[in-house]
């Protein structure tokens, strides 16, 4: 059992420390899976620690997940040789690397045209890596948001096939690029390797590989671009070995070329920054690929974590809030090759100047988003209050860049669908990017308004989406979005906080935090686990940083047997800052998540506090 833990707490059939409305207006309830029974749940407990060796607060988080005993080591065991799914499964694979390995036996010249975002960086540099380290001459693209928008253009594709590119690979676009890629498929072979929604069975001509195809029974929807194209590598690589390209080793084996596993690390990077599952070949991808990005042998890599600060390059962390918005910054609002120029450079005194502009990238685009987001939030909160299921706003003006960052923040205030965008006065056209909340699929409700002729064009994931309407459709798109996304009036006003545990000051330790290490790597379909702090006061508490934005307490509960020191980001957006800086100190519960950290070789438990509330306004 946790040390000082409450049962009975933890067994609420709902309400986690009775908490109905937090300070921030939240519900603090169980994650799903918890069971009612105490004592089948200790009982549970103890079998999974016998089996797995894991302690009382891993095996309690699990097992709110919906785990069985028997079901851990194949969760723990985040290995490709468990998880890599056989990249055959996916349709249209074969042929594709057939074609690519008849690019590499002839040595034709490759065009690559990505997306300007992390995933389609990373995707372009995996592919561009791969195919020159096999001696051809490859040719990547990354457009540019304002002039060419997104998705495959036809100049830019010509522009390819006059260099020599006998095909083009299409990666993190091209699955909806019907009217770009059908004339030009006559000039030049296309792959198209995806896994944004299709229109229907509607596909572009070429080969298109994209697990989120209709026809695709691979069950491998939850890959990003990136990992769709180390499949399609893993794929050529077995065609060209079985045709013997590569050769054989001194011991007489088959050789097998370029270490796969060393471009992991753009794998996890761009699966975080996407928001994938994590599940099945992700975890895998994310766990290994993480272990890669700590070794810091990609120069580009190694030289942003540098110019970010960062202390640890290989933590999930590190890449959804250092690494990737400074790549994502050089094609929202700068340079859109920064990112893959970044992530091929051969050597560290080439890619600095490179991290150092992408820094300074980043650093303009956050200014950019406070501006549009103070008056995008008030906007966004009036819609809402007229009874709205979701937020369609626009502006003329509004950088383009960054009204995705823009709908993120507004869905995480409201827990609405959000979609935001900017009113180009050249072409007359809005556009912009739609987040959405948990079960709820923007991709499709995109997809449909365009089949319905709602839209202009657009398309994307369940959570993410991009979108284009003129201005005279921008009513009816409302009505639409109104009835698509009707089920939002289910969800609260704020989004609930799901907890795994309750714990005690003084199980708040190093141990306990290091078990919890140990169900990384943590993202979407594995969140890191929220846990209740429950009947702590605050004894210290200190502004740091340079904005003094940044709040330091120490915790101690209420028999004064244990602390844990804990912190808060962005303290004056929260709604509870007041509540850690009372003067009168009361008795409160927190809520959030604890982390071992190690600073000058001597490890300590940091509880980053995420929500609180004061015990006297439960038990009122």
């Amino acid at each position: 059992m946790l040390e000082n833990s409450s049962l009975n707490s933890l067994q609420d059939p709902q309400n986690v420390l009775g908490v109905v409305q937090s300070a921030s207006g939240r519900a603090w309830l169980w994650r799903s899976g918890t069971l009612a029974d105490p004592h089948q749940l200790e009982r549970l407990i103890a079998v999974m620690g016998r089996e797995s060796g894991l302690g009382d607060i891993a095996c309690r988080v699990l097992i709110g997940r919906g785990l069985a005993p028997k079901e851990v080591q194949g969760f723990l065991d985040a290995s490709l040789r468990r998880h890599l799914p056989d990249p055959s499964s996916l349709k249209a694979m074969d042929q594709a690397a057939a074609r690519l390995a008849k690019a590499v036996l002839s040595n034709e010249k490759i065009g690559i045209f990505g997306d300007y975002d992390v995933d389609g960086a990373c995707s372009s540099a995996l592919l561009t890596q791969y195919l020159r380290a096999l001696g051809l001459t490859v040719f990547p693209h990354i457009p540019d948001r304002m002039k060419e928008g997104y998705g495959p253009n036809t100049k830019a594709l010509e522009d390819l096939a006059e260099k020599g590119a006998t095909l083009v690979i299409c990666t993190d676009c091209g699955t909806t690029a019907h009217e770009v890629l059908n004339p030009f498929s006559e000039k030049c072979d296309l792959i198209v390797l995806d896994h944004h929604k299709p229109e229907g069975h509607f596909l572009p001509n070429g080969i298109v590989v994209n697990p989120n195809r209709l026809d695709c029974t691979s069950g491998q929807g939850h890959l990003c671009a990136t990992g769709v194209a180390f499949l399609m590598i893993v794929a050529l690589r077995r065609e060209l070995m079985r045709q013997n390209y590569f050769g054989v080793t001194e011991e007489g084996k088959k050789a097998t070329g370029p270490d796969l596993l060393a471009y992991l690390d753009v794998v996890a990077l761009a699966t975080i920054c996407d928001v994938m599952q994590l599940r099945g070949v992700n975890r895998a991808f994310v766990g290994q690929g993480l272990k890669v990005l700590e070794k810091a042998q990609r120069p580009g890599l190694a030289a942003l974590g540098e110019v970010a600060g960062l202390k640890k390059l290989g933590h999930s962390i590190a890449c959804g809030f250092a690494l990737g918005p400074r790549i994502n910054a050089g094609g929202r609002i700068g340079k859109s090759t920064l990112g893959i120029e970044l992530l091929l450079s051969e050597t560290y005194p080439d890619a600095l100047p490179l991290a150092r502009e992408l820094d300074e990238t980043n650093a303009k685009r956050q200014e950019v988003e406070g501006d549009i987001l103070q008056e995008a939030m008030l906007a966004a909160e009036k819609k809402l209050s007229s009874g709205r299921n979701a937020v369609f706003l626009y502006a003329q003006g509004w950088h383009p860049g960054v009204v995705g960052i823009v709908a993120g923040r507004i869905k995480e205030k409201f827990n609405r669908p959000v979609f935001i965008g900017s009113l180009d006065s050249e072409t007359g056209l809005i556009k912009g990017s739609a987040r959405s909340i948990e079960g709820l699929d923007v991709g499709e409700a995109v997809l449909s308004a365009v089949q319905k002729k709602i839209l202009c064009g657009g398309g994307g994931h369940a959570m993410a989406a991009g979108f284009a309407l003129h201005p005279e459709q921008g009513d009816a798109f409302e009505e639409f979005l109104d009835e698509a996304l009707k089920e939002a009036q289910s969800s609260p006003k704020r989004a609930n906080l799901i907890i795994d545990a309750v714990i005690s000051a003084v199980g708040a330790n190093v141990q306990n935090a290091e078990e919890i290490e140990k169900l990384a790597p943590f993202g979407p379909g594995n969140d890191e686990p929220y846990l209740a702090l429950s009947n702590v006061r605050v004894k210290y508490a200190k502004r740091i940083g340079k904005d003094l934005n940044t709040l330091r307490v120490t915790l101690e509960d209420d028999l004064g047997k244990g602390r844990i020191k804990a912190l808060v980001f962005r303290v004056e957006n929260t709604e509870f800052g007041t509540l850690l800086e009372a003067p009168n100190r009361p008795l409160i519960h927190v809520a959030g998540r604890l982390r071992a950290e190690e600073w000058r070789g001597r490890k300590d438990a940091t509880f980053f506090i995420e929500d609180a509330v004061e015990v006297t306004s439960v038990s009122a």
